[in-house]
């Protein structure tokens, strides 16, 4: 079956010839703020079942990892998440191109993607079956408690005012409710409106707090904006990074990817809160966590590494048991299926020579990835030296069309125009806009699976704490807050 895999894809030109092009139409998705990954799998799925069984998976499988690793580009570059999955990303890759450091945060950035993707992908060769065991030990009581530690990133990242922090998150949470509620069906602060019943799309609010705000305050330096732009001498030799310095983050690089293969195993959660909870862990176990959200290399290690590494983790149930753990890999199921391969327990035996020649896609891919986005380094820092009178309308126009393709409709443009308002309150007000993102994202996985796992026991919540795993995460959680206003405490006895 090996064998069959290598020639189908190693010694096949036009397998190869498919990944490449999937690759880098897949980063040019994923750099674009509001196209993403799962975006160009749907545009490219039909194309894909003309095509000989091995090279329509490989178009796929190139388009769904370069679409993950090409959010780093705008991430870093122009301090807009070109994926839900970058937005830690932005907390120190932004501040690092303030710097003058841009080639130095996407080289970094560009390595540890790959390293990430390396990660997983040798997990899912080699100890898929057994990971995939653990989920079947988690119910929606556990989804929920995950979450709820999840949702205590909110105190670690409120900056000076834990109070605005919660508040921000809140709010986020208050967002995540509008639409049809996701158990019994209700219809919720719509007020009438039907395009409201499906909830806000989480790229229109990344684009109108991140781009929308970032534009309009920028607009309020004329003078910076009829300048000619900085002219940055940047390092662009290798990836920015020393072996002997890169090796010495090696333990926020292992707990990271194992963050990421975690949360890309338990369905339904995804790269964003992959992403924000290995930033989380990094910056609580690191000697300077002060540091953090300055522009230091640490944080985007963290987020490429477990954003990255959710790749080959939501692959392990698709493939063992075919549970797609995101939308992405909802859509690698159906190209799956329409070539006649079913995954499951049986998927070894039945379509064998298919399931190693993924493999040996996947790790072509990430070659090919780690290549493009390298030899494209140069040319993707010349960005920054585009005057702003031109760069900003450009990035505008580059929302606008995002934000109209996610949904296409006029609807998500407006919303991107208000929630770019909103940020510019919250910065008005010093409220960090992060915890009101995070909120967002976890607010509705939390009511789901408490509402879920609450049916299950006629309303009984002893279900949270009599399961062990379910209970392990909310201790943990309450842990997280109490350390957290502990420092805060401690911040403001220092002051005093």
């Amino acid at each position: 079956m090996v064998n069959e895999a290598i020639q189908m894809v190693l010694l096949n030109p036009v397998c190869l010839g498919l990944i490449l092009f999937g690759v880098v139409i897949g980063i040019i998705f994923g750099a674009v703020p509001g196209l993403s990954s799962t975006m160009a799998m749907i545009l490219f799925l039909p194309m894909s079942f003309g095509m000989e069984p091995m090279n329509g998976i490989s178009l796929l499988i190139g388009l769904y990892l370069g679409g993950i690793s090409g959010g780093l580009i705008s991430a870093i570059l122009l301090k807009i998440p070109g994926t839900a999955s970058s937005i830690a990303t932005v907390f120190d890759g932004g501040p690092m191109a303030d710097k003058g450091k841009a080639g130095e945060a996407l080289g970094v950035g560009i390595l540890t993607s790959f390293v990430g993707g390396l990660i997983s992908i040798f997990a899912l060769m080699f100890i898929s079956p057994y990971l995939a065991k653990v989920t079947l030990a988690f119910t929606a009581a556990e989804y929920f408690s995950i979450a709820v530690f999840a949702l205590t990133i909110i105190s670690s990242l409120s900056g000076n005012s834990l109070i605005n922090g919660i508040l921000a998150g809140l709010f986020g949470i208050a967002l995540s409710l509008v639409g049809i509620a996701p158990v019994d069906g209700a219809i919720r602060f719509a007020f009438g409106q039907s395009q409201l019943y499906g909830g806000f799309d989480s790229v229109v609010i990344l684009i109108g707090l991140y781009a929308v705000t970032d534009i309009i305050m920028t607009g309020f330096g004329r003078k910076n904006i009829l300048g000619t732009g900085t002219k940055y001498q940047y390092n662009l030799k290798g990836y920015g990074i020393g072996v002997k310095e890169y090796l010495s983050h090696w333990r926020n690089i292992i707990q990271s990817a194992l963050v990421g293969l975690g949360i890309g195993i338990l369905p339904g959660i995804g790269g964003s809160t992959a992403s924000l909870l290995s930033y989380t862990t990094a910056k609580s176990t690191s000697k300077y966590p002060e540091k953090f959200g300055t522009g230091i290399i640490d944080g985007v290690i963290a987020s490429e590494t477990s954003n990255n590494a959710v790749i080959g983790g939501s692959l392990i149930p698709l493939i063992t048991m075919g549970i797609p753990g995101n939308v992405a890999t909802a859509v690698f199921l159906g190209g799956l299926t329409i070539h006649g391969i079913s995954p499951g327990p049986l998927v070894f035996q039945k379509s064998g020579q298919y399931i190693y020649g993924i493999f040996i896609a996947l790790l072509v891919a990430n070659v090919f990835m780690i290549v493009c986005e390298r030899a494209g380094l140069r040319f993707f820092v010349k960005m920054l030296d585009i005057p702003k009178y031109i760069l900003l309308p450009i990035v505008m126009v580059c929302c606008v069309i995002g934000a109209y393709c996610s949904n296409f409709s006029i609807f998500d443009v407006w919303c991107v125009a208000i929630f770019g308002l909103i940020g510019l309150l919250f910065k008005v007000l010093k409220v960090p806009a992060t915890p009101m993102i995070i909120g967002f994202i976890l607010g509705s996985m939390t009511e789901e699976n408490m509402r879920q796992a609450l049916m299950q026991t006629g309303g009984e919540w002893s279900i949270f704490i009599t399961r062990p795993i379910s209970l392990i995460f909310l201790v943990i959680a309450v842990l997280s807050v109490a350390m957290t206003i502990r420092k805060q405490v401690a911040k403001r006895k220092v002051k005093a």
